[in-house]
């Protein structure tokens, strides 16, 4: 076995796992924001209550995320040093100011958020959340600017004598096209996913309130469906948007991405969108497939008589540019062509399972209308399914991205099979691939269990004669979460 194929494993397993839990951070956070501002102004115990509920499955969701990001740090020196040492020079800003600026805020102000219950005031402990989650989009921002600048370098020098590349417009860095287009697709994204949690969530609960509880519990977590459903449709319909957009950009930088996407082997003017492509087994030619007229040209370009260039044409495309340089350390000739079948299906799933998302998310929302309470056992599998959808979409955007990019680590600089560290065995990565993926299997199990147990429990009660505002001065013990 290739140690390259094996560290690829490696960080594909450590990064898909450790995605499942961001988009959940940042959309959750806004919505927990959100309660505890509802509160403030209306003084609803309910709203204080959901506040508290999602605030525990949120903290559970934070601490396992912090625990598997640490090891996409470690992988960088491991198994890809030669990565590390060509990029080190762009990426060492945006992923500084992260850690410095962005992780900072976040973890200060949700440890003032989980202990400054009772002792400091409420407005500015509602403000401490509203900063946790701007803490959450400052790190998505600096952390994409990074993953942008390998999809279309900007802003940076070849040092010929260092084999480096150095940063020399931080700014371009910042302000690079794909990133911009990016920010916005992701974070909606994870709007997405936050409100389709609450939903998911807060409508099982709502099936399970006991009788002696359905006076003031039912319409508690039917304010939490609906404004999920609310939030959920609203962010779906600006990733449909972004989408758009990052697709025309991704054309323009990245054209045999796109082609991948769609198993374009020829040059089509106009181009039609391929419901269904099947090829031959080296991926070089197509056999079958169910079209669109059009449709891919307006999504590549945004005319619907837009050329679309083949995967064929831009394979000879790049061996002449980037297979006529022997000398250059970093460009390697031949085979730039990604996985057609894993480009081609990761894409319409994640298009496909987003979209399931938003219709799930009406039905809900037409479903709880007025007082209505809907009893079908369908709806409730829906609404259990439904936090999985845009959840899934997600992870499969970004293999999406990541495969669709392949061979490069950093596209039209550095191929994949150059980045990998050279001194490290395959038994040396094979070991580290599988207890990596023990110890994420037990961190899984933790995760499910305590969400589980918690999401059971339900939003405890509070007592209408405290106001959970006043500031206390005894030293009562710190309890989880409050």
């Amino acid at each position: 076995m290739d140690p390259t194929d094996i560290a690829r494993w490696q960080f594909a397993i450590t990064t898909v796992y450790h995605f499942l839990f961001v988009p959940i951070t940042i959309g959750l956070s806004a919505m927990i924001a959100g309660y505890e501002i509802a509160w403030l102004r209306t003084r609803n115990p309910a709203w204080l209550r959901l506040t508290r509920f999602f605030g525990k499955l949120f903290l559970i969701n934070f601490a396992i995320g912090v625990v598997t990001g640490i090891v996409q740090e470690f992988q960088f020196g491991m198994n890809w040093s030669d990565y590390s040492r060509f990029v080190g020079d762009v990426f060492g800003a945006p992923l500084a100011v992260e850690g410095l600026l962005a992780f900072f805020l976040e973890s200060t102000f949700l440890g003032l958020w989980i202990f400054g219950w009772d002792r400091i005031p409420a407005k500015l402990h509602a403000a401490c959340m509203v900063l946790v989650h701007l803490g959450t989009l400052f790190s998505a921002y600096f952390i994409l600017a990074a993953n942008s600048w390998m999809q279309h370098p900007v802003g940076y020098a070849f040092n010929p004598d260092t084999g480096r590349a150095e940063m020399d417009d931080f700014g371009a860095v910042l302000l690079n096209k794909v990133q911009l287009v990016t920010f916005p697709h992701v974070v909606l994204a994870a709007y997405m996913t936050g409100a389709a949690f609450v939903v998911g969530v807060a409508f099982w609960r709502m099936r399970q309130v006991p009788p002696a509880d359905a006076e003031t519990d039912v319409p508690l977590y039917r304010k939490a469906v609906r404004t999920g459903a609310v939030v959920l449709l609203v962010s779906g319909a600006g990733v449909v948007v972004s989408g758009d957009l990052q697709g025309k950009i991704m054309t323009e930088v990245q054209p045999m991405k796109m082609a991948a996407a769609e198993a374009l082997y020829e040059t089509e003017a106009p181009a039609a969108f391929s419901v269904l492509t099947i090829g031959t087994l080296d991926g070089s030619e197509e056999v079958f497939s169910i079209k669109i007229p059009g449709l891919l040209s307006y999504l590549a370009t945004g005319t619907t008589d837009g050329e679309v260039v083949g995967i064929n044409e831009l394979r000879e495309q790049y061996e002449q540019t980037y297979g006529q340089d022997p000398g250059a350390a970093y460009y390697s000739p031949g085979g730039y062509t990604p996985s057609i079948p894993v480009t081609y299906w990761t894409f319409r799933l994640m298009m496909g399972l987003g979209f399931a998302g938003l219709v799930v998310g009406a039905w809900i929302l037409w479903a709880t209308r007025g007082n209505r309470l809907p009893q079908g056992r369908l709806i409730l599998a829906a609404a259990v399914a439904l936090p999985f959808l845009p959840l899934f979409a997600n992870s499969f955007g970004w293999i999406f991205t990541e495969m669709g990019r392949q061979p490069w680590a950093v596209f039209g600089l550095m191929t994949t099979e150059r980045a990998v560290s050279p001194g490290v065995s395959t038994a040396e990565v094979l070991t580290s691939l599988v207890l990596f993926t023990l110890v994420y299997g037990v961190l899984a199990f933790i995760e499910v269990r305590l969400l589980l147990t918690y999401i059971r429990r339900g939003a405890d009660p509070v007592d209408p004669d405290e106001d959970p505002s006043a500031p206390h001065t005894d030293d009562r013990p710190l309890a989880f979460a409050y």
